[in-house]
Order: C-alpha cells, then structure tokens, then sequence
C-alpha cells in the first residue's frame, strides 16, 4: 500500500513539474522565449555607419618630432555610427537649454511621481522666468553687466549623473556590491568662452569670447572650450535623451567618445595606411586648393579659406562620409595618453581607460586628442599622428565628436 502511495505521489510530481516547465503554447522544444522584442538597428540622425574592418597602424609618414609615439599593429574594429561632423555650436546649446531649464524646473518644483513612487521632472509646465524662485540662477548686484538682470550665472549649470567602472566589475576581487562600481559625477557644462583670448597673447580675439558660443553667424562651427569631462555628460545627456524617445524598444548602447584607434580607423575612410583622410599624400587637390583648415606654410591662415575654425561640414567628406576629419578643430577621444601603449594594448578593439581624479598626478589626466586644428601645421593633420591634452583643459581648438557601437554583424561588413 505504501508503494501505491508513493507510486502516486511521485506521478503527482511529475505532472506538476512538467506543468510548471512552460506556458501555454509551449511543443515541448526548446525554443527560446517567444515574447522577446524585435530588434532592427537605427542609425541615429547625423551619424554613419564605419563597417568592421583591420586598421594597421603606424605613423603614416615621416616622424618629424622623431617622438616614435606610433608602433605598426595590425588590430581589428567593430563597426561602429559615427557622427558626420563635430558637434556643433548649436547642437551643444540643445544640451545647455536642458540643464539650464531642468534646474528652474527643480526651482519651482515642478515635478510628478510615477506608478513606481518615483519624481521626475514635469516638462509640461512652462517656465516662468520673472518667477522669484529663479532669482539664485542669475547674476545678482554688482555682478550685472549693462543692467542685463536675468542673464543665467554659468557656474550654476551643472549636469549630474553615474559612471559605472566596468573594469573594476570584471574584476575577481569584486563582491558584487554595485555601490562599489557606480560613481556620482557632477560636471560644469557651459563651454569655456575665455579661450579665445586665454590660447593667444598680444591678440585681438576679444570679439570670439563675446560671439562664438552665442551668435548664430556661428551656429553650424565646431563648439570649442569643451574639456574631456563635459564632452563626456554631453555623451550621458545624448544617451538619455536617445533613449527616452525609444522607450518601447530595447536600450542601445550608450554615446561616448571613439576610442583613438576607432578614430584613426574612421579617418583612414577605408583606405589602408592612408596619411590623410582624402587618401592622397599632399594637402592639396589637382587644382592646388588646399583640402582641410589648417596653418599652411608659415601661417597664412585665410589660404584655406578659413581664418579659424569654419563650418563643420566644411570641405570634401572622406569615403565614410565623415567631415573635418583632419583640421578645423582637434578631437577628443576616449583614449587615456601613455607613450608606450601601443606594446601593450589588445589587437581587438584596443583601448587604455583611465578616469582621473582631482588629485591624480597630471601625467594621469592626459587623453588622447587627434586630427589636428586650424592653428596646426600639416604633420598634425596626419591619420596617424598622435597627440593629447589635459582631460581637465580647454582649448580654442579642440572640440570633439561621438560614436556608438553597432549592436551584431552587419551585412556591409560582410563586403
């Protein structure tokens, strides 16, 4: 009797098992989920698409400077979107209107809780600038200028959000705690409109300070006086703007900087060891123009037609469709600088990361940058000429563009 018993309660655990193993619909095959998303990549507005490809790397002609910074690898990239041209002005003034009109939102405490019980900012509401809440956002007293009294202080535009230390989360001594990858980041936004006179001594560039940023003569030039840092809370804001209007599909990967063999490969625009981003190994056409903006000869600047910087689509694009991938301004990239890290890096997908802090040694702090500017000579311009700034620093010459990894094999890349 006791055996029936058994005999049955084991029957009884079996069908429940079973029954519990899958839905309703299930054959009994493994199929896999069958309520998954469907996934079609985008390619993002103002961006193109650089295939998988091999870059040999190397200095692409003489090493004048004799600096030996580029060793020949050969390495493999993972196609990746591109922006056509640098960021522009206006494009960076999206991100500054945001943070400015997020603040007085707080200000006035215009908020709503969702299903979750969490706050979000209410963007329905208009802003009501006269409103006394905001008066802590302008310059106050003797600091107004022309009686100007609601001019925003810049100082005051901060943009907040985390990083994640992907590296310290593979790592083996990692517990699992994420409070110990995620670190909180605050971030002065607005661009560093003093450059302009601060690069250059005993030179009238006054009228740059006061128009560059602000002034629509200027709206479709490269946003310059942006350091490492900004550069990359623009890339945050980007990612989360990207993925507030695509809510329904899944997340992409996030907007960032190229690392710098990902720019020298998109420079490159598919011709392999080419010295510049049109192929050829002078800086002028068949016709004797002179291909990008940079400081020809001895310093005769307006010869390419640009005085300083010029439009960001400015010249021929290469054969990726990129703009201004040699002069106009330089580049930031995601690259931390060291001398010898060509001996060490990986030949898939190479990249050296290093997150500075305030109080690192400067030798810490250096990012590669690459491209060259309007105030450099030719050598700079090279596809394979590196170079580098302070992460913490601004220029009048540096700017920067953003990348986005493309998520699976393209059929292009089969080509």
């Amino acid at each position: 009797m006791k055996k029936v018993a058994f005999r049955l309660i084991s029957a009884l655990a079996v069908v429940v098992l079973l029954s519990s193993c899958g839905s309703s619909g299930d054959s009994g095959q493994l199929e896999g989920v069958s309520d998954r998303p469907g996934w079609n990549s985008v390619n993002p507005y103002g961006m193109v698409y650089v295939p998988s490809g091999v870059l040999h790397v190397g200095q692409s002609d003489q090493d004048i400077f004799s600096s030996h910074l580029q060793h020949p690898r050969t390495i493999s990239i993972q196609g990746f979107f591109m922006d056509e041209t640098e960021i522009t002005n206006n494009e960076y003034r999206q991100f500054v209107y945001y943070v400015k009109d997020s603040i007085a939102h707080t200000y006035l405490d215009h908020f709503y809780e969702d299903e979750m019980g969490d706050e979000h900012i209410d963007w329905e509401y208009e802003i009501d600038w006269a409103d006394e809440s905001l008066e802590d956002l302008f310059f106050q007293g003797d600091d107004v200028f022309n009686g100007k009294n609601h001019e925003v202080d810049p100082r005051l535009l901060v943009y907040e959000y985390q990083n994640t230390d992907w590296k310290m989360a593979a790592s083996r001594s990692f517990n699992g705690a994420r409070q110990e990858i995620l670190t909180d980041v605050e971030t002065e936004i607005y661009p560093d409109t003093l450059v302009w006179i601060r690069d250059f001594s005993y030179s009238y560039n006054e009228p740059f300070t006061r128009n560059y940023f602000w002034h629509p003569a200027f709206d479709d030039y490269p946003v310059v006086g942006v350091n490492w840092k900004m550069a990359q809370a623009f890339n945050h804001w980007r990612t989360m703007l990207w993925d507030y209007y695509r809510q329904d599909e899944p997340n992409t990967e996030k907007f960032r900087l190229p690392t710098e063999h990902e720019w020298e490969y998109a420079a490159r625009g598919g011709k392999d060891l080419a010295p510049f981003p049109w192929g050829a190994y002078y800086a002028r056409n068949a016709k004797g123009c002179l291909l990008a903006n940079f400081k020809p000869g001895r310093g005769n600047y307006p010869e390419d037609g640009g005085m300083f910087t010029v439009k960001a689509d400015a010249y021929f694009p290469n054969d990726y469709g990129l703009y201004c991938m040699a002069g106009n301004v330089a580049e930031w990239t995601e690259t931390a600088f060291f001398e010898s890290a060509q001996s060490y890096f990986h030949d898939l997908n190479p990249d050296i990361k290093y997150d500075a802090a305030e109080d690192d040694p400067a030798v810490f702090k250096r990012k590669v940058i690459r491209g060259g500017s309007w105030k450099d000579v030719l050598y700079y311009l090279q596809t394979g000429t590196r170079s580098w700034e302070y992460q913490d620093t601004t220029k009048s010459y540096v700017g920067f563009r953003c990348a986005l990894t493309y998520l699976g094999r393209s059929l292009n890349d089969f080509q």
